[in-house]
C-alpha cells in the first residue's frame, strides 16, 4: 500500500487526458473514489495507468490522422503533376548510329534487322553493343545463335566469357565485365518512369530475367549479425541481348535499353514463331527434383523456350 500524499496530489494531472479538438473518453469512474482516499493498491494504480496510456495514444493517433488528412491531398497532386511531366529525354531518343543483323533460320536467311543504336543517352551500352558489331572488339555476333524465344521477347545467347571468345577479347584489349552496363542501367532505371522495354527495343541484358532475386540471410561478422544478400547462379556478361516483339515490362529490372529497331521487325515476329521446347515447371517431378538440387531440372530448366531450329546471325556490322 502506498500513503505518499505527495504522489498521490500529482496523480490526478498524470491521469487527466491531454488536450485536444477531439472528443476523448472518459476515464473509468472507479479511479476517481480511488484519488479521494489515501490508500491505492498496486493493481488500482495500475489500471489507471494503462487508462491514461491509452488516452494519450489515442490523442496522438488522432492527431496524426488529422494532419495526414490535410497533407495528403498536396502529395496526391505533387505525384500526379509527376506523372503528368514525364522526362522528355525517354522519350524522344534520337539513334545516333546503325547496326544491322542479317538472321538464317536452319540455313535459310530470312532477312535484315537495321537497329538504331542511343549513342548520346546510353553511351556506354551503346559502345559495346556497337564494337561487338562491327568486330572492333575483337569478338562479333557472328554465327552465334538466339537461344531463347519467349512470347515478348527473343534472346541472344552472346558471347562467352571462356573459351576462344574470352581469348580473342583479351587479345584486343576488351573487358567483358558488366559493372559499367548496371550502373548506366540504374541511372536509366531512375531517370525513366513505366515500361522501358517496348516493342521494337533492343535491350543489352545485365542481369538474367529468369534468375531468382537475392536471398536474404543472417551473417556474423566481427561479433555482430548483419543482413546480407545472398545471389544464385550467374549474371549475364553484358554480351547477351534481347528484341522485344511486345511490350516486355518483365525485362525492366533486368536490361538496359540501347536502341529501337528501324526496319525488319517482320523479321523479329519470325523469329518468334519459330517452335520451342516446352516448359514444364508445373510438373511435381520437375518441382521435386529441382528442390532436392537434382542436376538434372537445372539442365532441363536451362532448355526451356529454346528454338528448335538454328536461328543464327549470318552477318552484323554497322551501317554508319
Amino acid at each position: 500500500m502506498l500513503q505518499n500524499l505527495k504522489f498521490l496530489q500529482s496523480t490526478p494531472q498524470l491521469l487527466q487526458p491531454p488536450t485536444s479538438a477531439a472528443p476523448l473518453p472518459q476515464l473509468h469512474s472507479t479511479c476517481f473514489p480511488i484519488l479521494k482516499q489515501f490508500k491505492i493498491s498496486r493493481r488500482e494504480l495500475t489500471i489507471c495507468s494503462n487508462s491514461s496510456l491509452l488516452l494519450l495514444l489515442g490523442s496522438q493517433a488522432l492527431e496524426s490522422k488529422a494532419k495526414a488528412e490535410e497533407s495528403s491531398p498536396n502529395d496526391n497532386q505533387q505525384k500526379e503533376e509527376n506523372v503528368a511531366t514525364p522526362n522528355p529525354n525517354c522519350s524522344n531518343k534520337v539513334p545516333t548510329k546503325r547496326a544491322f543483323l542479317d538472321i538464317a533460320i536452319d540455313g535459310e536467311p530470312v532477312g535484315r534487322i537495321v537497329i538504331g543504336l542511343y549513342g548520346d543517352d546510353v553511351p556506354v551500352g551503346a559502345a559495346r553493343f556497337g564494337s561487338i558489331v562491327s568486330g572492333a572488339a575483337g569478338i562479333s555476333y557472328r554465327r552465334k545463335e538466339f537461344v531463347k524465344i519467349m512470347p515478348n521477347y527473343v534472346q541472344h545467347g552472346g558471347l562467352r566469357s571462356y573459351g576462344v571468345d574470352a581469348e580473342l577479347a583479351k587479345r584486343s584489349g576488351s573487358n567483358l565485365a558488366v559493372e559499367k552496363l548496371r550502373e548506366e542501367w540504374e541511372r536509366e532505371y531512375e531517370k525513366c518512369p513505366g515500361v522501358k522495354n517496348l516493342a521494337g527495343t533492343v535491350s543489352i541484358l545485365v542481369r538474367d530475367p529468369s534468375k531468382p532475386p537475392p536471398k536474404l540471410k543472417l551473417v556474423a561478422r566481427k561479433g555482430k549479425l548483419e543482413i546480407d544478400e545472398e545471389e544464385i547462379g550467374t549474371d549475364p556478361n553484358g554480351t547477351e541481348f534481347v528484341i522485344s516483339i511486345m511490350d516486355s515490362p518483365e525485362l525492366d529490372a533486368s536490361a538496359l535499353v540501347i536502341g529501337q529497331v528501324l526496319d525488319g521487325m517482320e523479321v523479329v515476329k519470325r523469329i518468334g514463331q519459330v517452335k520451342t521446347v516446352q516448359e514444364n515447371t508445373a510438373s511435381p517431378y520437375f518441382r521435386v527434383a529441382k528442390l532436392i538440387g537434382d542436376k538434372r531440372a537445372v539442365v532441363a530448366e536451362r532448355s526451356f523456350n529454346r528454338p528448335y531450329a538454328k536461328v543464327v546471325i549470318n552477318n552484323c556490322g554497322l551501317m554508319d
